[in-house]
C-alpha cells in the first residue's frame, strides 16, 4: 500500500524524505519488522520506541512514525504529535477500514462488559446474524475461537482482528471496550454505531490514579459512538451524558427515570425475570442467569440492540435462550452435597455483587476464597477483605496473580480489611491449597465461592506463569473425572 494513502487520517505535522514508497505492513515492535514496513515509534510506560527506531531500520523498516524527527536515520520519517493515534489510523488504512464493514457495538464500565457482549451476541445469532467478538475471555467469530491476551487488543491486532471478521461475513461486532484503550487510543480510529457504560467502581487506579480520570477515560467512547447506552443509576452517568456527543442517546435502570426501566423483578437460583418498559409498552423478560447485576446486564444488552436497530420483541425473545458466562457465577459440578461456584468477581463491587447473589439462594454457609492482583490498585484489597468478611460466613483469604509483588504483603493489605468484619478467617497462601482447605470444610448446603480468577487458566508468579485451572483442580481435588 502506498504511504500517502496509510497518512490520509493521520495527524501529520511534517513529512522528512520521500512519500512515494510502497509499504508492506506495520510494526512497533521492532523485533517484528519485515523489510518494506512501517515503524511507529510507541513512549510506552517502561521503555521509548524512538529508541529502537535504528533497530527497526536494520530489519528492513523504510519508514518511521515518531513524534520527533528522526530523519537523520536515513529514511522517511513522519513527525506527529502522538504515535498511539497515529498507529490506530495507520491500522485502520493499512486493512482497508474493516470497522465499516459491520456495525460495531462497544462496551465499556468495570464489572458487566463481558456478559453483556456475550448476551448481545447471542440475541443476535438467535436471530441468524453472523457476530464477531472482542473481549476478556476470549476473541470469536462466530463459533471459532481465538485466543485473548489483552480485554481489548492493541490498535494493530485491533484491525487486523476487525479485517478478519469481516472477511468471514460478520455482520456484527461486538466488543469490550477498556478503560486502557481508550485511554491509550487503542480504538480511536473507530467510530461505533453503539456505546454502552455499564457502571464505574473502584479498579485500575494504579493506571488512572483517581476515579475523576477513569470514568473521563470511559467518557471517550461517547465522542466515538453514534448512539450511546449508559446506566442512568450509576454515579458516573451524568458527566458521561453531559459529554456524550453520539447523535442519540438511551439511558436504562431501576431506581431513576429512564428511557428503558426495568420493574418488578423477581430473583431465584435459577435466573431472573422482570418488567421492562420501553417506548410506552411493557415487556416481560427472562433471563437464565442469577442475580440483581443480571438485570443490569440484560438492560444493558437490550439497550445495544434496540439502538442497533433490533426490534425489542426479538431481543426479549433471545435473551430467554442465553446461557451464562465461563468464569460469571459459574457453577461445577462437584457431585456432592455442597456446590462450588467460580466467578471473576475481582473488584469490590464485583465481590459483593455475587455474593449478595450467592445469599440469595444459599441454603448453608457461604465459604469465600479471594485474593488480590499484585502490581495493581492496592487501595482495593482492604475494601475486597471487608466486604467478603462482611456477606461470608467464612473467608479464606489466598494469593490471586501476585506477579512481582511478595503474596504475603499483598494477603496483609486484604486481612486488614477482613479483620473489620463479622466472620471467621484462615490464610492459606499457596491458593491451590487454599481451594483444597475450602473444600475440606464445605458441609451439606454449604457454597464455595472462588472469587478472582473466573475465566483464567493460569496463574501469574514473579518469575513464571504457571496454567491454574480452577474447575480442574475442583475435579482433581474431589476425584471427579472430566469430561
Amino acid at each position: 500500500m502506498k504511504l500517502t494513502e496509510i497518512l490520509a487520517d493521520v495527524d501529520v505535522k511534517k513529512i522528512i524524505g520521500a512519500e512515494q514508497l510502497n509499504i508492506t505492513g506495520i510494526a512497533f515492535n521492532s523485533m517484528e519488522v519485515r523489510p518494506g514496513n512501517i515503524f511507529v515509534c510507541i513512549s510506552g510506560f517502561k521503555t521509548d520506541g524512538h529508541k529502537y527506531a535504528p533497530d527497526a531500520i536494520e530489519r528492513g523498516a523504510i519508514a518511521i512514525i515518531a513524534e520527533r524527527d528522526l530523519s537523520e536515520l536515513g529514511v522517511t520519517c513522519i513527525v506527529c504529535d502522538n504515535t498511539r493515534a497515529a498507529l490506530a489510523a495507520a491500522a485502520a488504512a493499512f486493512y482497508g477500514h474493516p470497522e465499516r464493514r459491520f456495525r460495531l457495538i462497544g462496551i465499556t464500565g468495570t464489572n458487566g462488559k463481558t456478559t453483556a457482549t456475550y448476551l448481545i451476541k447471542s440475541v443476535l445469532e438467535s436471530l441468524g446474524r453472523k457476530v464477531g467478538l472482542i473481549g476478556t475471555n476470549q476473541n470469536m467469530i462466530g463459533a471459532e475461537i481465538i485466543p485473548s491476551k489483552h480485554t481489548t487488543p492493541d490498535a494493530l491486532e485491533l484491525m487486523k482482528l476487525f479485517s478478519q471478521m469481516a472477511e468471514k461475513g460478520a455482520e456484527y461486532v461486538v466488543m469490550e471496550v477498556s478503560s486502557h484503550s481508550l485511554a491509550l487510543d487503542r480504538v480511536t480510529a473507530c467510530r461505533f454505531d453503539v456505546g454502552a457504560f455499564t457502571n464505574i467502581t473502584q479498579d485500575h487506579l494504579d493506571f488512572h490514579e483517581t476515579m475523576e480520570k477513569y470514568l473521563e477515560a470511559k467518557g471517550i467512547l461517547f465522542g466515538i459512538s453514534k448512539a450511546g447506552v449508559i446506566n442512568r443509576d450509576d454515579d458516573g452517568s451524568d458527566y458521561l451524558i453531559g459529554c456524550s456527543k453520539c447523535d442519540r442517546l438511551l439511558t436504562y435502570g431501576i431506581d431513576n427515570e429512564c428511557d428503558l426501566r426495568a420493574s418488578e423483578v423477581e430473583l431465584s437460583e435459577k435466573g431472573v425475570a422482570f418488567k421492562v418498559t420501553y417506548g410506552g409498552k411493557d415487556y416481560h423478560v427472562e433471563l437464565g442467569i442469577p442475580g440483581m447485576f443480571s438485570v443490569y446486564n440484560a438492560l444493558t444488552a437490550l439497550g445495544c440492540l434496540v439502538s442497533a436497530g433490533i426490534h425489542m420483541d426479538d431481543a426479549v425473545e433471545g435473551l430467554k435462550s442465553a446461557r451464562g458466562v465461563k468464569g460469571r457465577v459459574e457453577v461445577v459440578e462437584t457431585n456432592r452435597d455442597f456446590s462450588v461456584i467460580i466467578d471473576y468477581a475481582h473488584t469490590p463491587d464485583g465481590l459483593y455483587n455475587v455474593i449478595r447473589t450467592i445469599r440469595g439462594f444459599c441454603k448453608g454457609r457461604i465459604i469465600t476464597l479471594f485474593g488480590c492482583g499484585g502490581d495493581r490498585d492496592a487501595g482495593k484489597r482492604p475494601k475486597m477483605g471487608r466486604i467478603a468478611a462482611e456477606l461470608s460466613d467464612f473467608c479464606v483469604v489466598t494469593s490471586d496473580n501476585p506477579r512481582s509483588e511478595d503474596p504475603a504483603a499483598i494477603i496483609a493489605d486484604v486481612v486488614k480489611g477482613v479483620e473489620g468484619g463479622k466472620c471467621d478467617y484462615k490464610v492459606v497462601v499457596n491458593r491451590f491449597e487454599a481451594i483444597e482447605t475450602a473444600l475440606d470444610m464445605a458441609q451439606p448446603n454449604d457454597v464455595v465461592l472462588l472469587a478472582g480468577k473466573g475465566h483464567e487458566t493460569y496463574q501469574i508468579l514473579a518469575d513464571r506463569t504457571i496454567d491454574f485451572d480452577e474447575r480442574e483442580i475442583v475435579r482433581k481435588l474431589l476425584n471427579i473425572q472430566s469430561d
